[in-house]
This record gives C-alpha cells, sequence and structure tokens, in this order.
C-alpha cells in the first residue's frame, strides 16, 4: 500500500523576541518549503487571545500563503465556525477560491478556538452558534452550490464554486456529522488524543457516500518535531511543552525558545499532562521520526497525515519538515516499535 500524502498544519507561532509581522514572514517561508518537499496542502487554524498563535485573521493570511506559493493547496485548519455567520465565511472563501482556483480548502471546527470570555467577545450568541453547527454547516455547504429557485440570499463570489469543505473535530460529534453529510474529516489528536480511534472507526462505519465524497476519507494530525539527533528534537520539543504548560496555567505567552528537557521546572503532574495531552508526538533524528510516522499511520489508517510542529527557531523549523518530508520512502519491517512519545 502506497504511504499517505502528508501536509502541512501551522498556526503562525509568534516567538519571543519577534512580531506578528515575523511569524507571517515566516509562515509563508515554510509554506514555499513546503510545496518544493511535496506536501499536499497547507492549512492554517483559527485562534483569538493567544500572544503565541498569528493566525487569528485566518482567511487573510490564507490569502497571503497562497500568493506566495504555486501549486500546493492552502486553507483553514480550521475556520471555527461558531465565530462566524455562514455566508461571511461563505464569501470569504469564494473570494479565496476565485484568486486562486482549485487551491483552497475549508475545513469547519465546532470549538471557538479561544477562552469562554474572548468566545463572548467574538459573537455575543456563542452558546446558541455552537448548537446550531450542524444547520450553519449545511446552511454553508448551500451558499457553495449554484442557486436555486426562489432563492434571495447569494454568496457573491461563492455561488457555484464548490469549495471543498472539511469537517475537523476532537470527538465523536463532527466524525458523525462529517459521516452523514459525506464530507472528509481530519482529526486533532495532536492535542486531543483521547478519541482519535474511536471517531476515525465513526466516520468510516457511519459514513454516507454524498456528491462531494463518494467513500470516507480522513486525516489525523501529528506533532512532529525532527532533528540531526534524537537530543537536539528532544530540546527543540521543549518549546511546544513549555508553551502548552504556559496555557494550562492560565499565563499563555509567546513561543518561548528551548530549555534543558531533564531540569526542565514542571510537576509530576504537569509532566503527565505534557505526556497525556501531547500523547501522537514523534520527536528525534530521522530513523526515530520514521518509525514513528509508520507507527502512526499503521495505527490509525489514515488517508492523509497532517504534520504540525512548533519549534522557535526557524531553520530548525525548516529543518524539521524537510527531513519528514523524505521519511516515507525508507522501507520498515512490520516489525518496527512505535515512537510515539512525549518527554
Amino acid at each position: 500500500m502506497p504511504a499517505p500524502p502528508l501536509s502541512v498544519l501551522d498556526l503562525s507561532p509568534v516567538v519571543e523576541g519577534s512580531s506578528a509581522a515575523d511569524s507571517f514572514r515566516n509562515t509563508r517561508d515554510l509554506a514555499r518549503h513546503a510545496e518544493r518537499w511535496g506536501y499536499k496542502r497547507f492549512w492554517l487554524a483559527e485562534h483569538h487571545n493567544m500572544p503565541g498563535i498569528g493566525s487569528s485573521a485566518t482567511s487573510v493570511l490564507i490569502g497571503y500563503v497562497a500568493e506566495g506559493t504555486s501549486t500546493i493547496r492552502v486553507g483553514a485548519g480550521g475556520v471555527m465556525l461558531p465565530n462566524h455567520s455562514p455566508l461571511v465565511i461563505a464569501e470569504q472563501f469564494g473570494t479565496l477560491e476565485s484568486l486562486y482556483p482549485g487551491r483552497i480548502d475549508l475545513g469547519l471546527g465546532r470549538a471557538p478556538g479561544t477562552d469562554p470570555e474572548t468566545t463572548l467577545a467574538l459573537r455575543r450568541d456563542s452558546a446558541a452558534a455552537a448548537d446550531s453547527f450542524p444547520e450553519d454547516v449545511q446552511q454553508l455547504l448551500a451558499y457553495f452550490r449554484p442557486s436555486a429557485a426562489g432563492q434571495r440570499v447569494h454568496a457573491v463570489p461563492g455561488e457555484g464554486l464548490a469549495v471543498p469543505v472539511w469537517l475537523l473535530g476532537s470527538s465523536l460529534f463532527s466524525a458523525r456529522l462529517a459521516a452523514m453529510l459525506g464530507l472528509p474529516f481530519a482529526f486533532a489528536s495532536h492535542f486531543a488524543p483521547d478519541s482519535l480511534l474511536a471517531a476515525l472507526d465513526v466516520y468510516r462505519r457511519e459514513f454516507r457516500p454524498s456528491e462531494a465524497l463518494e467513500r470516507p476519507y480522513a486525516i489525523a494530525a501529528l506533532n512532529v518535531v525532527a532533528a540531526d539527533s534524537d537530543a537536539e528534537a528532544a530540546w527543540l520539543f521543549t518549546s511546544m511543552q513549555q508553551q502548552l504548560i504556559r496555557l494550562r496555567r492560565g499565563t499563555p505567552g509567546k513561543l518561548p525558545p528551548p530549555i534543558d528537557p531533564d531540569h526542565a521546572p514542571w510537576s509530576r503532574d504537569e509532566r503527565l499532562m505534557i505526556a497525556h495531552t501531547l500523547r501522537y508526538s514523534v520527536v528525534g533524528a530521522p530513523d526515530t521520526v520514521a518509525r514513528g510516522l509508520h507507527s502512526f499511520i499503521e495505527t490509525t489508517k489514515a488517508d492523509e497525515i497532517m504534520v504540525t510542529g512548533h519549534i522557535y527557531d526557524h531553520a530548525a523549523r525548516l529543518r524539521s519538515f524537510e527531513i519528514v518530508s523524505r521519511l516515507l520512502d525508507i522501507p520498515l519491517s512490520s516489525s518496527a516499535t512505535s515512537t510515539l512519545r512525549s518527554r
């Protein structure tokens, strides 16, 4: 069986000592390299009120990345639909599809992508919006179809463009909805590992063919930090670990530089939390990461792997994604042991 394609999930990380403008330039540079290295798509995710994440205005940043690339698919992984009117998102992605035809993806999430207070600031009826997510998804899909008789509200641009829509999730809810609507599905296993296999099973078992998709198609996300040695990769990985700790402590900030992993100032409970939350992470030298990738593919049977990795130094981040891009061609025995890990 051929190896599944690889794609990139990027949150345009803002590192300590830099600005959002720096992060945007680095994001576009990563996308250009990813295109050259053969990645299939490059997705950006909507988050708000987080100093270390620059991709809040996701549609705008998608346009910036698409303008700087030529062939790679660029999209949202995802837009948090409860924060927005379906018509506005249809118009935004209709505009993007008109500018960059055949290259735009629209992934939709049900969570707000932020804290409760910011959710209220984004959309004051946020609870009702989350409850109406299935209806909003279907309304959005309708805006991309050709005009129907008697239709009075149109997405201009957007109507008739059939922008590919994905459902994203970290639970069984979106898996079931994606299956019911016959849409492709992506699971956020890089930060929500618990329901990965159950969600993939539900999605595949309950899938109903649609105009968009004849058979189920699932993406699974994986944290990867690859370097020239296991020790260097473990050191680089501490930036992501520190960012998670700070978020859980209620003190989010910009992505910090790496620290000595053997002397990290974390409690036992915090180490356990890191190990659990970042369970689906592969960290190490090329041979270590190759074994981890193959193990993850064998476990999930995913049709596509979405690789993500918050790394402080941009050159090291590029090096990590370059290493990963070359690994699936490495033959491994079926007895290869798993290297999914969190330190």
